[in-house]
């Protein structure tokens, strides 16, 4: 890889629902494209590399001839064993250093003849305070948010997709551990395939009603979480609220149950948390902390966007210092 400044670059991120891809020229975004095929679905299908190559060829056909990228830097699922090639991940407490230094460069040819930078997850091993986690992509949010300045250590980044993902980030600027739970999968599954399906909207809306938001909690916490999701459908069948305000109940019940769990671990002691993920669901997790007294952040669409292509940007930008100054030894 060459040593110019202005470092040309495709940017993946794979997740379990979504894949993303960016052709960057230094802090510039020149052109995206993404899907919303994930490793959850390519999988089944047998076309994860299929997948790949027509997004990496999309933005090529677009912009190469003014922009020549030098690599694709992959993060996310693509380096699990449902994705391109599978990377272990590397064991907490981990920084830029340690995420640079287990990096991997890998050639596909039957995707692009670029050469591939893929950055791997990062898992927290269970020991006596704290519980054993994974992560693929969110290491790569971290690092960006650091960078920016987004997120001053040691704080938490709480990033809401289809996974629930809370990560502490220590004073040293590197991650301390992580808690997951599928409650995205889960509300979507609510949503689409149970009975709870006739009476939530189709479309998830950009708000939702705080009142229903705290009514889904107290519920949740008086009555356990299935119960709580079985209310909605007696909501309906009331009829004493629309379509919103029921899934805003069912969302309330899910932010209870983790937030609670997340509050029990000490997840959230005397730390800023910054938040990401879907409009409506941060904003009301937001509120939930709030409600405690926890200092929060709250992150747009293009700042999480920013914050992830610059902490790709850094493990490539390390990486090819590291090939250059080798190169000159």
């Amino acid at each position: 890889m060459s040593t110019c400044p202005k470092q040309h670059a495709i940017c993946v991120d794979m997740g379990t629902t979504n894949t993303r891809v960016w052709l960057v020229c230094g802090d510039e975004i020149v052109l995206r494209t993404q899907k919303k095929i994930g490793v959850k679905v390519a999988t089944k299908e047998g076309s994860t590399r299929r997948i790949l190559k027509q997004m990496v060829a999309e933005v090529l056909a677009q912009g190469a001839e003014a922009h020549q990228p030098e690599c694709i830097a992959a993060a996310g699922m693509i380096t699990s064993d449902l994705g391109l090639k599978e990377i272990s991940h590397i064991p907490a407490p981990a920084g830029l250093n340690e995420i640079v230094r287990a990096s991997e460069c890998h050639h596909f040819r039957d995707i692009s003849n670029l050469p591939f930078l893929l950055v791997p997850g990062v898992s927290t091993v269970a020991t006596k305070n704290s519980i054993q986690d994974v992560m693929r992509g969110e290491e790569t949010l971290c690092l960006g948010l650091i960078s920016s300045g987004l997120l001053n250590p040691p704080g938490v980044v709480l990033n809401l997709g289809s996974h629930w993902k809370a990560i502490e980030v220590d004073s040293h600027a590197r991650i301390g551990s992580s808690v997951t739970s599928l409650s995205g999968e889960l509300i979507d599954a609510a949503r689409r395939q149970t009975v709870l399906a006739s009476s939530l909207p189709q479309k998830f809306p950009e708000e939702l009603c705080w009142k229903w938001i705290e009514a889904g909690m107290s519920e949740s916490r008086f009555a356990g979480l299935p119960r709580t999701l079985f209310r909605v459908r007696l909501l309906e069948l009331n009829k004493e609220v629309n379509a919103e305000e029921r899934l805003a109940f069912l969302v309330g019940a899910f932010i209870a149950s983790d937030l609670d769990a997340l509050v029990a671990r000490g997840m959230f002691s005397h730390q800023q948390v910054v938040i990401s993920g879907h409009r409506a669901i941060a904003e009301s997790w937001g509120r939930a902390l709030q409600q405690k007294s926890i200092p929060v952040s709250m992150l747009n669409t293009e700042q999480s966007e920013r914050a992830f292509l610059k902490g790709l940007q850094q493990v490539v930008n390390a990486v090819r210092t590291e090939t250059f100054n080798s190169a000159l030894a």
